[in-house]
């Protein structure tokens, strides 16, 4: 149908026309809009003389002017690199320099400090602003007003079309170059699984550069359906978005949902219009689905993905669910497989945890400039190690265990924060939970979970011990509780489980035993 996420407005405005595609807090656009809209960037990128296959980077909040500027570079042949709006100035100047990417678009208030880190780079990166006319920067404006000819560009299916990067949480984060056929490959595929269709409206408040608000976005236009995007994720606005443009999809990480069921804002929400929903980003307690299911009447779809995968890479299909807490089966064309921690070479027993490896059309083509660190996780036949622990049960169905990365090693045991996460979230008064090591110098590291409680919430740090006995091994149980007001996290709304330690505790739990007095605990 379409070779690349470049062809995919051409595709969709010729279909669906004037109506609408896109609606925001500072304007709705139908698919012509936006197609007319970002032929006009296509064409003011070509006239600065930017040649297809240079880099162009975009780094904003959630807005139509980053779409926009996304699909238009796309149209003219470059490749498109997103960049996580949380990243400080040093690191977005770490990435254009890694990248060599020749423009970036930056909302009105980051671009000073791009505009700073530009004057550092060895080559020229023009720079245009969302907002008005800034020094050392040209308006979007003035680029969208050019009279200029429109490039006609055919993408190939496997030229690169897009530069995402990486965390970065164990050193520079690294650029996972992703094909034309795999970024549409992965929203047409997603569009199959879940059954989007062109009467749907989907709110969602996940960031356009992340690969999964990018696949959401992406798969609800082809098919021809209404994004309804938040610039921010705020519970009580989602909630009243999903009311009132009668929304039949939500999509969102754990936390955006745990947040919407604690907010006083549900007991009035309308959420009849739901049909389905999405949950991706980390593990989902099987308790939360069960809540908002309830809530709202719709399935709650479990996915999984990562940046090397351009999107998805595993997920429920909605007719054929499976089994509560299953992150699904691989997208169709794709395999899976968990191999043994210890053995690499060995693929681990249905049931038993390993590392989950994938191997398909979605598979990213390599990291920019990094030979050795692609090689680490990429083998000569097609499997990328995902860094995920895993099983998978004899129907199939693959269940995340959590982040090999995150594990805590207590004593000698393999603990996973995930485990704790779910029992916690368990009990009737946490809201949010979030579990993370804190060093201990008899068993190396202990679990402290990381608490925010329901509102009007008075259970205490020895109750939800106690609470975790009841479901968990001695070695698994955490042996700190810590009420917090909330929890550190990304931009697309995931737990960072490595910032835990530092997050203030609530004033009534000053008095809670300190990092030093948690052997105590044990």
């Amino acid at each position: 149908m379409i070779n690349g996420p470049g062809q995919l407005l051409p595709y969709v405005a010729g279909r669906f026309g004037d109506k609408a595609a896109l609606v925001t807090a500072a304007r709705t656009m139908t698919f012509n809009d936006l197609h007319e809209a970002s032929n006009q960037v296509a064409a003011g990128i070509a006239a600065r003389g930017i040649q297809p296959g240079r880099v162009v980077s975009l780094y904003s909040q959630n807005r139509w002017e980053w779409l926009v500027a996304y699909h238009g570079a796309l149209k003219a042949g470059a490749v498109v690199n997103p960049i996580n709006v949380m990243l400080t100035a040093r690191e977005v100047e770490f990435v254009l320099e890694d990248c060599e990417s020749a423009m970036i678009f930056v909302g009105e208030d980051d671009a000073a400090k791009v505009i700073a880190a530009s004057q550092n780079l060895p080559h020229e990166c023009l720079i245009v602003s969302f907002g008005g006319s800034i020094e050392g920067a040209e308006s979007f404006s003035e680029l969208l007003s050019g009279d200029y000819a429109v490039p006609v560009f055919t993408p190939e299916p496997e030229m690169p079309c897009t530069i995402g990067y990486t965390s970065g949480t164990t050193g520079h984060p690294k650029g996972a170059i992703q094909s034309n056929r795999a970024v549409a490959t992965n929203f047409g595929l997603t569009a199959t699984m879940h059954g989007r269709e062109d009467r749907d409206v989907v709110v969602t408040a996940l960031p356009a550069p992340h690969v999964y608000g990018n696949v959401a976005i992406n798969s609800t236009w082809l098919v021809g359906g209404t994004v309804v995007l938040m610039e921010r994720f705020r519970p009580a606005d989602a909630l009243e978005l999903i009311g009132e443009h009668k929304a039949t999809m939500f999509e969102g990480v754990p936390a955006m949902y745990a947040t919407m069921l604690a907010d006083p804002a549900i007991e009035k929400s309308d959420l009849t219009s739901l049909t389905r929903c999405t949950v991706g980003g980390q593990t989902m307690p099987i308790v939360t689905i069960e809540r908002w299911e309830n809530r709202s009447g719709a399935p709650l779809i479990e996915l999984w993905g990562m940046t090397e995968l351009a999107g998805l890479g595993t997920t429920h299909a909605l007719h054929t669910q499976g089994p509560r807490g299953s992150i699904g089966v691989p997208l169709p064309g794709m395999e899976a497989t968990v191999r043994d921690l210890a053995d690499p070479a060995r693929e681990a027993a249905r049931g038993e945890a390993g590392e989950l490896l994938i191997r398909g059309s979605i598979v990213m083509l390599g990291y920019h400039g990094k030979p050795e660190a692609t090689a680490e996780v990429l083998d000569e036949a097609g499997w990328l190690r995902t860094g995920d622990v895993a099983r998978m049960d004899e129907q199939g169905n693959l269940f995340i265990v959590d982040r090999l990365k995150d594990m805590i090693i207590t004593g000698g045991y393999n603990v996973y924060p995930a485990e704790i996460e779910r029992v916690l979230s368990a009990h009737p008064e946490v809201a949010l939970v979030g579990v993370g090591p804190v060093p201990d110098t008899v068993k190396g590291e202990l679990a402290c979970a990381y608490v925010v409680r329901t509102n009007g919430g008075t259970v205490g740090e020895k109750d939800l011990i106690e609470f975790c006995a009841a479901h968990l091994a001695p070695y698994k149980r955490p042996r700190m509780i810590r009420f917090v007001e909330d929890l550190p996290k990304t931009s697309s709304g995931k737990i960072m489980r490595r910032k835990l330690i530092a997050v203030p505790q609530s004033v009534e739990e000053i008095g809670s035993p300190s990092f030093a007095q948690v052997s105590e605990l044990r």
